[in-house]
């Protein structure tokens, strides 16, 4: 093991030692929703994985580049919109915790970038294939990773729990309703994927925009047929990536959409209008992809507030939430538990 191997080991499971702590003393004063409880949430809803993630669990590595548009300068002095090549390190995901969730769930599909920049920089970009986000808080998601726990005299959610959930969580009800209106992609390749929360972009002279973004697939967005579904197997989307990028370079374009007043900024459950300006940021490559086993994509933890200068985060509470989360997860899955 290298020593910046060992160095993210011991950060990692660092910041979920102080995570504990932190969630214990909260919990001691109230029933506050704590990243600890959120995790332990995920184990008891879809078990522990020892060294796995406890949330997109299932996944694939792949590795590429990202070239940024000079279109974009006027809103971000981001060193990943250089136009420049910027290797990017990736992984595509199933939602929830089950290593072995079939592909043909209607659930999200995930992608995760790590742009490496120069001098060991990082920028890191988390999005997943709904326009929308099913939580407007961390509450709403920690009662529905509750809700959605197996019966165990039945193996799957109580419905009946499911049911007063929906009934008491409106901020899940869009990306529910997205969910169950569309089949899950025929590949990774072929989805379109949304950044949810509102980020800052800062320019060179320190003016801030609002924004949100999306990676449309150059090769089109394509769902599974009702027929496909039946047939597709549970386990089609990673072959079918590495066999697409045998065969060439798989592309995403970054498409910026720029807010203006009013645009919801600390709620990723509401879209904003269709008719905001849209700015090509730049084109995603994907070159290779490989099963995430040993691969580099493995250990790297995804925090959605790794950030270069020229992006900044918003007050949204569930993307502020997120990075405790993740590093409680990553603590535990690094140390092997």
């Amino acid at each position: 093991m290298n020593k910046i191997n060992l160095m993210r080991i011991q950060v990692a499971a660092a910041l979920a030692a102080l995570s504990s702590l932190i969630a214990s003393a909260a919990c001691a004063a109230g029933d506050e929703v704590t990243a600890d409880r959120v995790v332990q949430a995920l184990e008891g809803t879809f078990g522990v994985h020892p060294g796995q993630r406890r949330n997109h669990t299932k996944g694939t590595c792949a590795a590429g580049e990202f070239v940024g548009s000079p279109d974009i300068a006027p809103y971000s002095r981001s060193p990943i919109f250089s136009g420049r090549p910027v290797p990017v390190v990736a992984r595509f995901s199933v939602a929830g915790g089950n290593p072995k969730a079939p592909d043909t769930g209607k659930t999200p599909r995930g992608m995760a970038l790590e742009f490496r920049l120069p001098e060991g920089l990082r920028q890191h970009i988390t999005m997943i294939n709904t326009p929308i986000f099913g939580a407007a808080t961390p509450r709403t998601f920690l009662d529905l990773t509750v809700a959605a726990r197996p019966d165990p005299a039945t193996g799957k959610p109580d419905p009946e729990k499911l049911k007063a959930f929906q009934a008491t969580h409106p901020d899940n009800k869009a990306q529910a309703n997205f969910l169950a209106a569309h089949n899950p992609p025929a590949s990774y390749a072929n989805g379109a994927y949304f950044g949810l929360h509102t980020f800052k972009f800062i320019n060179r002279d320190g003016k801030t925009t609002l924004v949100r973004w999306q990676f449309i697939p150059q090769d089109g967005e394509k769902r599974l047929s009702d027929e496909e579904m039946k047939t597709a197997g549970p386990d089609f989307l990673e072959p079918a990536l590495i066999e697409r990028t045998r065969r060439g370079p798989v592309h995403w374009d970054m498409v910026v959409a720029i807010g203006e007043p009013g645009d919801p900024e600390d709620n990723p459950t509401l879209a904003w209008p269709e008719g905001r300006r849209k700015i090509r940021a730049g084109t995603l490559t994907i070159s290779a992809a490989m099963p995430q086993r040993g691969a580099e994509c493995e250990p790297i933890n995804y925090d959605p507030l790794v950030m270069a200068d020229g992006i900044a985060a918003t007050s949204d509470p569930v993307l502020l939430f997120r990075s405790p989360a993740y590093a409680v997860s990553v603590g535990k899955r690094l140390a092997g538990q």
